[in-house]
């Protein structure tokens, strides 16, 4: 340990034991931060320490982050560049920056300060971590959502995963700038979600998936009611009709826990015109199934997949979580009659998001579900291990017999996509 760290440990320690929690919590930063400066400039004198004022200034800010932020980590949550942060112990922190990760030196002083932030991460929105529950997925004060993992479930000490909340929504223009998708795409999922077409978003961990959810659900009408179900509240809708749901863990007792399905169900009972469920991942999707089946078109969602026909996959599998008693037949003409576009999102190697493609759900033949896709990304030739991914976005066109092109003309936008594809409807 070097002897300033050592010094700051010391420090830290005094001011700690004699700290009183409560009234901590009643001081504002700048309060605090006065205190703080009194307190420590009274260690150094005491001992005759030689710490020059920039040093205890550091100290200062360090502790007020500490007691009142998130520690060694509040400089990476202030920094807008940084999307993800992952601790693997005190010793080993992460962060995710323009799409790639990267190592970052932090310090914190020893195993039991990254324990202890965690803590006070789930214990401000009602949660708790320990040894009796060692798993704990949470949301920090500005949306940011937390997931921890504690000894002894995880072995090199304490893990915490930190999705960063974005100030301000990524809007279609923004992600077409992004190189995210083309301008066609883009006009044609507007018109999807003021078509009330329901739609899966299909990807991996990090691929953009709840960044898009947000961007579709900014063409929704601020006339509808709107009812959102999430296990760690992040979506930020900009409707005036918005009732936020969110699940709840088992409390001490091991009672009151409330799952997604449970909200899906009452949400029914709440008169909403379109349900958003942030993340279908259980029995939940049958009851999701069932509400854009009988009359909430327009219900959105997204799901874990590599491929659009993996995502109906996947739902299969979550419906029969819910249902043992369906045939596999039933529940895929369920789904076909329920989900009408799948919206596949990757994120590439050179840390780049992009919409793979965009595929629309035509029916059943025989056992099979039929599947036209509309756009697809299409990488350039020998671009597989390029630095930066080259490729374009293309198109078929769309099929005579689409549920897009229907349900266009039933609210009056048919002409702009007849203007998007004149010369691509297939038969």
């Amino acid at each position: 340990m070097s002897e300033t760290k050592e010094i700051y440990v010391n420090i830290r320690r005094q001011i700690y034991d004699a700290l009183d929690p409560e009234a901590i919590n009643r001081l504002t930063d700048d309060q605090l931060a006065q205190q703080l400066s009194k307190a420590v400039d009274m260690l150094v004198e005491k001992d005759a320490l030689q710490v020059p004022l920039v040093l205890r200034n550091e100290f200062v800010k360090s502790l007020v982050d500490e007691l009142h932020g998130l520690g060694p980590l509040q400089p990476l949550m202030e920094d807008d560049s940084i999307t993800d942060i992952m601790i693997n112990g005190h010793e080993h922190v992460f962060i995710e920056r323009g799409g790639l990760v990267e190592k970052v030196a932090v310090n914190f002083v020893d195993e039991a300060q990254v324990l202890e932030i965690a803590k006070r991460i789930a214990g401000r929105v009602g949660r708790r971590v320990d040894d009796s529950s060692p798993l704990c997925d949470a949301r920090l004060a500005d949306g940011s959502r937390v997931n921890i993992v504690i000894p002894p479930i995880a072995l090199d000490g304490t893990s915490i995963s930190i999705r960063k909340f974005k100030k301000q929504a990524i809007d279609f223009s923004q992600l077409v700038g992004f190189g995210a998708m083309s301008p066609e795409m883009a006009q044609i999922l507007m018109i999807a979600a003021r078509c009330r077409l329901n739609i899966l978003i299909s990807g991996g961990t990090g691929s953009g998936k709840t960044t898009m959810l947000n961007a579709l659900s900014q063409f929704i009408s601020e006339k509808e009611r709107i009812v959102t179900i999430e296990d760690a509240a992040e979506l930020k809708l900009q409707q005036p009709h918005v009732v936020r749901l969110e699940t709840r863990t088992a409390g001490i007792e091991n009672t009151g826990a409330i799952h997604q399905r449970d909200l899906v169900i009452n949400a029914l009972r709440m008169r909403p015109d379109r349900i958003i469920v942030g993340e279908c991942r259980g029995s939940e999707a049958f009851e999701m199934l069932q509400a854009m089946n009988t009359g909430h078109d327009g219900s959105m969602s997204t799901l874990h997949a590599n491929t659009p026909r993996d995502a109906l996959a996947r739902v299969e599998s979550m419906v029969m979580m819910a249902t043992a008693n369906l045939p596999l037949e039933a529940i895929r003409r369920t789904i076909v009659s329920a989900v009408d576009l799948i919206i596949q999102i990757s994120r590439l190697h050179d840390g780049s998001r992009k919409v793979m493609s965009i595929t629309e759900v035509v029916g059943l033949e025989g056992s099979s579900v039929v599947m036209e896709e509309i756009f697809q990304f299409r990488p350039g030739h020998g671009d597989i291990n390029a630095e930066k991914v080259q490729g374009n976005f293309v198109t078929a066109g769309l099929m005579k017999r689409s549920v897009l092109v229907e349900k266009a003309r039933f609210f009056g936008l048919d002409e702009q996509l007849d203007v998007l594809f004149q010369s691509n409807r297939r038969r």
